[in-house]
């Protein structure tokens, strides 16, 4: 959940760094940032909760909770660019932002831990 929280902060920097080209710019990136940020937490609420299972029902939570990511994370871009019709531009570094922070915040504490 750290790492969703490191995303959430890269996603309002990425924000704010667009909201110099105007407000529709600024939102497109926050909805690509949102758009991973709300598609990890589900990844990590789904894989992480349960508790101690055998390796069967762990690795499919685990595919479950990587498929509900990308659903969602699909589902959000979708509808900035189709309904609300968001800049592309802004939505994909919103994207690109969010998932470099969220790997970048996986490595850390991974070389942490070592």
């Amino acid at each position: 959940m750290r790492a969703v929280a490191l995303q959430a902060a890269a996603t309002l920097l990425v924000a704010v760094a667009f909201l110099a080209s105007g407000p529709r710019e600024a939102l497109a990136a926050a909805a690509g940032g949102f758009a991973l940020l709300a598609g990890n937490a589900l990844a990590a609420s789904v894989a992480l909760g349960g508790g101690a299972q055998p390796a069967r029902a762990a690795f499919a939570r685990l595919l479950v909770g990587v498929a509900g990511k990308w659903l969602v994370a699909i589902v959000v871009v979708a509808l900035a660019l189709g309904p609300f019709r968001l800049p592309p531009l802004p939505l994909l570094a919103g994207l690109a932002g969010g998932l470099l922070a969220y790997l970048l915040a996986l490595n850390l504490r991974m070389g942490r831990q070592r």
